[in-house]
């Protein structure tokens, strides 16, 4: 298990989250379930794929009723499962207790979290198995749900993925859009005058220069300091002679290559067979299906 987000740091997407689907009231279960009723419900994963954010489950029981109890399943601790790739398809995950109202009002928020979270890191290891063995790696980016962006994250390093920076406050990514107006003949000098000024305030940020062209990158490579080098919708022929170029100039090792756009499932070997470090799978968030999961109460 990797550490999972904070309750401070997510709480008011919980709360969003119920707020929007709650408000006051459920009036079907105030209707149709006596208030004195106890349920016991398990929640299960009927999809091949891999279980991820159980540990929210008690954080979204515990909004909407304390009186709620998450219980862990004998031969299925959640520290064995969560993050587990598992080819069955019904698998227990958890047992939910307590008044049977509230845990019908959580149901559904409880299994969005769940299915979406089990979808990014079911994806995710998908293309992870994909570059087994080239040495590329396959990382994350921006493009993420709003306000589910910690849970997007930790749902990828849980299938096996690599978190690019966070937001635009942890690292320096220089894109196409940012040197637009700069000549390529003054690009070395520009960026690397940006480069020394962030390094000067905070000398452990990313440092990623995005290049369109096998010209850009020529520059680019003269710049010191630079970490990682985005290669932006690049075939693969191309990204070969990128690599080839990133050796010449003596930055293998001291530079990454990152290859970036349009990446699929049947793109990504190719891809990572270029020599390539890196490969930013926007996929893994913006495009993940859902997993199968559904809370059974017991009779």
């Amino acid at each position: 298990m990797f550490e999972f987000p904070n309750i401070s740091e997510i709480r008011p997407l919980i709360e969003l989250a119920r707020r929007e689907d709650l408000r006051n009231d459920d009036v079907t279960s105030r209707l149709m379930v006596p208030e004195d009723a106890i349920g016991v419900g398990t929640l299960v994963q009927k999809e091949v794929g891999v279980s991820c954010g159980l540990p929210i489950v008690e954080m979204v029981c515990r909004t909407y009723d304390e009186r709620l109890r998450v219980e862990q399943i004998p031969g299925f601790h959640m520290e064995i499962i969560e993050g587990r790739f598992s080819d069955t398809h019904r698998m227990p995950l958890l047992r939910v207790r307590g008044p049977l109202r509230s845990l019908l009002s959580a149901e559904r928020t409880v299994l969005n979290f769940l299915q979406r979270m089990s979808g990014v890191a079911t994806t995710t290891h998908r293309f992870a198995r994909r570059v087994a063995g080239t040495g590329a790696k396959v990382y994350d980016t921006r493009k993420t749900i709003p306000g589910h962006r910690l849970l997007d994250k930790y749902a990828v390093r849980s299938g096996g993925g690599q978190n690019h920076r966070m937001g635009l406050y942890d690292g320096l990514l220089v894109k196409d859009n940012h040197v637009a107006a700069v000549p390529l003949r003054e690009l070395q000098n520009y960026l690397s005058q940006v480069v020394s000024r962030c390094r000067a305030e905070d000398p452990s940020r990313l440092i990623e220069i995005e290049v369109d062209t096998l010209e850009q990158l020529r520059e680019v490579l003269k710049v010191d300091g630079v970490q990682v080098i985005l290669l932006d919708n690049m075939d693969c022929p191309k990204m070969e002679l990128a690599v080839e170029l990133r050796n010449k100039a003596g930055k293998k090792g001291v530079i990454d290559l990152e290859a970036s756009g349009g990446v699929t499932l049947e793109t990504i070997r190719p891809i990572a067979q270029t020599g390539v470090e890196r490969i930013a799978v926007g996929a893994l968030t913006h495009s993940a299906p859902a997993l199968d999961i559904s809370l059974e109460i017991e009779e």
